[in-house]
């Protein structure tokens, strides 16, 4: 048999052997993707509002992965029938008990308040063009208080106060859910309504009776308290507030400055230390002892001084 057959059957056993391996080990893989423990879940089939009740047409049960199954997850139909949906549903997504009301807590509204929990409507329309109207249903928003009072008193007249911080908006007019355009038409809003605590549901009555009520819209993941203080007219008579210092432009160039007066410092320090030491180099260039010679007639003498420093004795 001649080397080149011999070498061409070699290399065609080699290449089926890889095959060979390659087959198997896709083989194994699909065994083992099949061997999957699966469960049953409750998804939703279509996209469903905040505030919507839960019917047989709108969920349905599907296979999921055991390990990916969500906590909470509900698998049985008749556990979310006739149920609000307090957390807008996409098409698609395992429903979990935390997305659903209770089932005696009613349609509507009254569905999506937590136990221990108040809702409260502002008609003021101050608060319902509150941001441009660019508040919508599932926003966090600060409350604030203005009140008017003697021109005579500390405050100049008015005042405004942080009322309320971090208040989430339920419903904006009759809507339980926001616009699809993220804006409403500031001139047909009618009322805001506020998930609050008892608490603060009076603070708010007093403060619509008393005065007048406006929202500043917030990040949802700015939960940290506000330090703002209360503003009073007298501070603002003669009040000329200063550009903002943090980010953007104002952040720029206070860096651009401080590295402008680190070079400059660097500089200075240098170039006083080059002076000093030029000095010392020219004190160590003159002569430490020197001779003076008199002369008295005839008679010649010489006398020798010593320098320390810039004296010389």
């Amino acid at each position: 048999m001649k080397t080149r057959t011999l070498l061409v059957i070699i290399l065609a056993l080699v290449c089926g052997a890889a095959a060979a391996i390659g087959v198997d080990q896709l083989r194994q893989r699909a065994i083992a993707s099949s061997q999957v423990e699966m469960t049953t879940v409750l998804v939703a089939s279509v996209d469903v509002s905040r505030g919507a009740m839960v019917t047989p047409d709108v969920v349905k049960v599907h296979n999921w992965p055991k390990s990916m199954v969500p906590t909470g997850a509900i698998s049985n139909i008749d556990d979310a029938i006739d149920r609000a949906v307090i957390v807008p549903l996409v098409r698609g997504e395992p429903i979990s008990e935390s997305k659903l009301a209770d089932k005696n807590a009613g349609r509507g509204l009254a569905a999506m308040i937590p136990v221990g929990m108040r809702a409260f409507t502002i008609h003021t329309p101050h608060v319902a063009g509150g941001v441009g109207g660019f508040i919508q249903p599932g926003n966090r928003v600060d409350v604030l208080l203005t009140t008017r009072t003697n021109k005579n008193d500390e405050t100049g007249g008015s005042a405004t106060t942080t009322l309320l911080q971090y208040v989430q908006i339920l419903a904006v007019d009759q809507s339980l859910d926001p616009s699809d355009k993220n804006s409403v038409d500031p001139k047909q809003m009618k009322s805001v309504t506020l998930l609050v605590t008892p608490d603060q549901t009076a603070k708010l009555d007093l403060g619509m009776n008393s005065g007048k009520l406006h929202l500043s819209l917030r990040n949802p993941e700015d939960r940290d308290e506000s330090k703002a203080r209360p503003a009073t007219l007298a501070q603002l008579r003669f009040h000329q507030e200063r550009p903002n210092p943090s980010g953007g432009m104002g952040q720029s160039v206070g860096k651009l400055m401080g590295a402008l007066a680190g070079v400059v410092s660097s500089t200075v320090s240098k170039a006083g230390e080059d002076e000093e030491g030029a000095q010392e180099k020219a004190a160590k260039k003159q002569p430490r002892y020197a001779q003076i010679r008199t002369l008295r007639g005839l008679h010649r003498s010489t006398i020798r001084v010593e320098r320390t420093g810039n004296e010389w004795k």
